[in-house]
């Protein structure tokens, strides 16, 4: 097995490689002055199961077209299976046309690596799962909840009677319904209205949240305005504490100067990608998790109780 690293999150393929008992493959990716990516494989990679560890977070394009030069580099190179290892999936909000004469970007993006030599793709809490349905190849699709909920139980809530997970819209219910089957708590539901890609003005809550402590989940957060707008609602409805669970903290200034200002009291999330910290903020490492499906993919083993809570 070898495990190479891009530039996008050194430190989670670091602990992968950790969490496996072997070093990160010793590679050259650095980028050219006129913005072009460059990849050099410095040790013999023919005939061995190359794991290329690459979230596609911001810079977006640039770490997918970094992670595409990887594989090719990797092809070349004779590798005798290459695995993409995807923990953040950019482009997974553009997965269906919602509006005349747009693309399908989600599935463009799959279709790069399946095109540039990707063997097989390994990701997490992806934003719509039928996207593992855009490739070719097989998927494999891991959820950061066995981790977030771990903590949480740990650390923040030790009454379960007096919790409610809540999902801050309608398309979250899924994800919510798995947690408070995991946690064992009543679910909740807040009606959202999106005025633009920034701001959301939060309406209604479906489900009795008053005494309680609220535990909003999502799948990924930019600007933190729906998990802020539907915490304050919350707090208007009578919740006592509210807390976030956040598959993917993708944290600009933005987002951790809401989150600082607002009524909840920790926002858990994990780190497939690099800027999730901030004030309030309490990133989860998940490269154990994605380190042992690493190695059941290597040893053709299931990686189905990874998903056990």
């Amino acid at each position: 097995m070898k495990i190479i690293s891009g530039t996008a999150h050194r430190e989670l393929a670091e602990r992968i490689a950790q969490s496996v008992g072997i070093q990160l493959t010793n590679v050259t990716v650095n980028t050219f002055p006129d913005g072009e990516s460059f990849v050099k494989i410095n040790e013999n990679i023919r005939g061995k199961d190359v794991f290329l560890i690459q979230p596609t977070c911001p810079p977006t394009n640039h770490n997918i077209m970094e992670l595409c030069v990887m594989v090719d580099a990797a092809r070349r190179a004779s590798a005798g299976r290459i695995t993409a290892v995807v923990p953040f999936f950019g482009y997974a909000r553009q997965d269906r046309k919602d509006q005349p004469r747009v693309p399908i970007t989600a599935k463009l993006v799959a279709n790069l690596l399946t095109a540039a030599g990707v063997d097989r793709v390994l990701t997490m809490d992806l934003h719509a799962a039928q996207i593992q349905g855009f490739f070719d190849i097989p998927v494999d699709h891991l959820y950061a909840a066995p981790v977030l909920i771990r903590h949480l139980r740990e650390h923040y809530v030790k009454d379960l009677k007096k919790l409610v997970v809540v999902s801050p819209d309608v398309g979250g219910v899924k994800m919510a319904r798995a947690y408070s089957d995991a946690l064992g708590a009543e679910l909740a539901i807040v009606a959202k209205h999106r005025v633009n890609a920034t701001h959301v003005e939060a309406m209604n809550v479906i489900g009795d949240v008053e005494g309680r402590d609220a535990v909003l989940i999502d799948d990924m957060t930019e600007t933190a305005g729906t998990l802020c707008a539907a915490a304050n609602i919350l707090k208007e409805r009578g919740a006592q504490r509210v807390f976030a669970c956040v598959s993917h903290g993708v944290l600009g200034d933005m987002a951790r100067e809401r989150i600082s200002g607002s009524c909840i009291e920790r926002v858990l999330t994990s780190d497939t990608v690099p800027m999730a910290y901030g004030p309030k903020v309490d990133c989860v490492s998940v490269g154990d998790l994605l380190g042992h499906a690493v190695q059941r993919i290597h040893d053709g083993e299931s990686v189905s109780s990874l998903f056990d809570i």
